[in-house]
């Protein structure tokens, strides 16, 4: 049976890692699947899914206009969705993958961040965490060795910013991944 799945984490817990493993069991299997990520993160090149630990592959893009049926309608049937970055996905979005699994009968694996530098929800995140049928806490630890579910944003002096933009791309050199009780230390400092 279809479902839609939400695997989410602070960052640095091997999201995309889990994704490209999954895809390659779809593919070990002899099973299609598509690879989608969002368009503003093109850290690795544009419509580029990699992880820390060097694996890679492309996929198509996604932006906030993004028809996902239309998307999916245009390309090869497949078997299996995979969706990186899925805190960045609109409402209507989630909504849409939502519709897909239910009457297209199609799994669709979501990966994502939970919350921003702030502690707030992403939108994208906000309503898988509502709707999806299966939700899985990808975890990854403090630099005290408790389990991280902050995001804490620095500026290039490592201090903690708590203003700005929702979204800034970046990686290690611009976010930590943090216990609840370090991000708090580190905001108040």
């Amino acid at each position: 049976m279809a479902q839609l799945y939400f695997y989410y984490s602070a960052m640095n817990a091997g999201k995309s890692t889990a994704l490209l493993q999954s895809d390659y069991n779809y593919h070990e299997r002899g099973m299609t699947t598509r690879l989608l990520t969002a368009q503003l993160d093109n850290r690795f090149g544009d419509g580029r899914i990699a992880s820390r630990i060097g694996l890679e592959k492309p996929a198509d893009t996604f932006n906030n206009e993004t028809d996902l049926i239309a998307w999916y309608k245009d390309g090869n049937p497949v078997d299996c969705v995979f969706i990186d970055e899925a805190q960045f996905l609109t409402k209507k979005q989630v909504d849409d993958l939502a519709f897909m699994v239910d009457t297209m009968k199609l799994p669709v694996l979501c990966y994502g961040i939970r919350t921003d530098f702030r502690g707030e929800l992403f939108t994208g995140s906000e309503r898988l965490l509502a709707i999806a049928d299966k939700l899985t806490e990808l975890k990854t630890v403090c630099h005290c060795g408790r389990k991280a579910i902050m995001v804490m944003r620095m500026d290039e002096n490592g201090k903690a910013l708590t203003d700005g933009a929702q979204v800034e791309i970046g990686g290690n050199e611009r976010y930590v991944s943090m216990c609840r009780k370090h991000y708090y230390e580190a905001l108040y400092q």
